[in-house]
């Protein structure tokens, strides 16, 4: 599973009241992760309040359900290989994202990403404003939108 290391920091901020003091590692045991599931920095693995950070590997071939996310924004940015991503009403924009990219996608627009390759996963480190480890998404079916 993952192996969680915590740091103690000195404790000069004794002032600061209920502050955390420890910097939390998460670190994956040797196993490769694949959607639905994330490993990295939520209020499950490391208690935080307001923010998570995943590394998501995307199979060969592999795309999402079409899907939104109604409260939260994501950041994104892609650390190897090229996604599709097809978005907005009724998916009818489009996008190449490839390694090096940063993709922002704000709270409420559907999308539906694509891994572009058959062979090679995508490797794509996330970041939102919600803490929990598991994305709340809503599942969107383009073919409603006129």
């Amino acid at each position: 599973m993952m192996k969680q290391t915590s740091f103690n920091l000195s404790d000069t901020n004794a002032s600061v009241e209920q502050k955390p003091t420890d910097i939390i590692v998460v670190r994956p045991a040797g196993q490769t992760t694949t959607l639905p599931h994330f490993i990295g920095i939520s209020a499950s693995t490391a208690d935080a309040k307001g923010i998570s950070m995943n590394l998501v590997i995307m199979p060969p071939g592999a795309i999402a359900q079409p899907h939104f996310h109604p409260e939260h924004e994501t950041a994104l940015y892609l650390l190897k290989g090229r996604v599709e991503v097809h978005y907005g009403e009724g998916l009818k924009h489009s996008q190449v994202c490839e390694a090096g990219d940063f993709v922002f996608t704000p709270p409420g627009v559907p999308h539906q990403p694509r891994n572009l390759s058959e062979t090679e996963p995508v490797c794509i480190l996330t970041a939102r404003n919600d803490p929990d480890e598991q994305e709340k998404l809503v599942p969107y079916d383009p073919t409603l939108e006129s």
